[in-house]
């Protein structure tokens, strides 16, 4: 934890004195029984564990969350449920700041008391009930508090996840009153302030299909919190299991609206969410694969990728492979000038993962789509670039598929003259 001290120089301005090189006067020694034993720094939010040791909150969590469970100084066994805030250091530490407020100290704030495993579960008890009895107005106040709690402190979220929030909030989301959207967004603006946690299976009451079309009403209709929210739980509900994945699947609302966020992005984060859930609609499965290609997912994939950051790149080359998995989909990537010139400048300088979807694309292409395909590689430098691929440490079935390549188009080599850049801008789009 970091503590910093601001003083007046003798223009005025205050000046920013790290804890390093604080002026060596009583007025700026800061009290041993005020520093945390673990981070050596002024305490925050003071607590004290049954070993009768005081320590920041935030360092003792953290000491925890490492999978520790004795007290640093005594080595006793500790739980962080047991710590208990300790309230007459806190004050102590708030007044020697306010004492020492002309040096430019400010005043700690009063720590805002972290939710208990009793409250959380009360409250989730409250939205369960709320649910039940289609109380629409105390599940909206419900589903905000928890939202609002889970925001303040990375415990609070943890203490709702392992008091069954993600279940308790799929549930009500099942049955929230669909009178309008403002219930079920806020329920889904809840759920996603939960994330991550692990077992997506509690998700399971988010599979029927009345639930499912409401999520896409939310992404078709919603405001833009509301469909990034639902685009976020469709990724951990396609990642949960076939179960879910197989449903969301057969719901051609939610396919069309994951295809749309990919063509028509409302924002990056939105983006990508949908490129993962589409990553894992697909691989596997040919005839989801057409379904994304027959939706023209293909073109605006290429598009991104002539200016992309690496996150955005990985992900469409991703879904780019996946797609090129179905003939239509090779088809398609076959027909459009931007396919094997972008694929040619994705091969290096992005990171192994694209290098290594960029590959099995092009690969799939040369193999399945004639000579077209072939010629077009040697037109922009594939072929060096497959030979200075071999000659560094790449994956075993990217050296494969290059190897492959280079006997592939080792035929009409030296019928064309191989070019090592091409010109976006030259190129026609189709």
């Amino acid at each position: 934890m970091s503590f910093s001290f601001s003083r007046k120089a003798r223009t005025g301005k205050p000046k920013t004195i790290k804890p390093g090189n604080l002026p060596m006067v009583p007025e700026f020694a800061i009290p041993d029984h005020f520093r945390c034993p673990i981070s050596l720094d002024l305490m925050r939010d003071p607590v004290t564990a049954p070993t009768g040791i005081t320590y920041d909150r935030q360092s003792i969590e953290r000491w925890l969350d490492t999978g520790k469970s004795a007290c640093p100084v005594t080595n006793r066994a500790l739980a962080g449920e047991d710590l208990i805030p300790n309230h007459a250091i806190r004050r102590l530490i708030q007044d020697w700041c306010v004492a020492n407020r002309s040096h430019g100290i400010e005043r700690i704030p009063t720590p805002r008391i972290p939710v208990s495993s009793c409250d959380a579960s009360s409250i989730l008890s409250d939205i369960s009930s709320a649910s039940q009895r289609r109380d629409g107005e105390r599940c909206l106040e419900l589903a905000r508090r928890v939202r609002f709690l889970a925001k303040e402190s990375e415990r609070n979220r943890r203490c709702f996840v392992s008091n069954a929030g993600p279940r308790v909030l799929a549930a009500s989301f099942r049955i929230s009153i669909a009178e309008s959207l403002l219930i079920p967004t806020e329920i889904l603006a809840a759920l996603v302030g939960l994330l991550p946690f692990d077992d997506g299976t509690e998700l399971s009451e988010m599979g029927s299909p009345e639930s499912l079309n409401l999520i896409a009403n939310i992404m078709k209709h919603g405001d833009i919190g509301g469909k990034l929210n639902s685009v976020m739980v469709v990724k951990k509900m396609v990642s949960s299991g076939e179960a879910l994945k197989n449903a969301i699947s057969r719901n051609n609302d939610l396919v069309e609206a994951l295809a749309e966020f990919i063509k028509n992005p409302v924002s990056a984060q939105a983006t990508k969410a949908s490129m993962v859930a589409t990553f894992l609609l697909i691989s596997g499965d040919e005839k989801m694969a057409t379904r994304f290609v027959e939706l023209g997912l293909i073109p605006p994939i290429l598009e991104m990728l002539v200016d992309s950051d690496k996150s955005m790149t990985e992900k469409a080359l991703a879904v780019l492979d996946g797609l090129c998995e179905c003939d239509p989909g090779r088809e398609t990537a076959c027909r459009n000038a931007l396919a094997i010139p972008v694929l040619a400048k994705k091969m290096f300088r992005v990171s192994d993962m694209a290098t290594e979807f960029a590959v099995s694309t092009m690969w799939k292409l040369c193999r399945n789509c004639g000579g077209g395909c072939l010629v077009e590689c040697l037109q922009v430098g594939v072929f060096q670039k497959l030979l200075l691929l071999l000659q560094v440490d790449c994956g075993g079935k990217s050296k494969e598929k290059a190897t492959e390549m280079l006997k592939l188009m080792s035929g009409c080599r030296g019928k064309l003259e191989c070019i090592d850049t091409v010109d976006f801008k030259g190129l026609k789009r189709r």
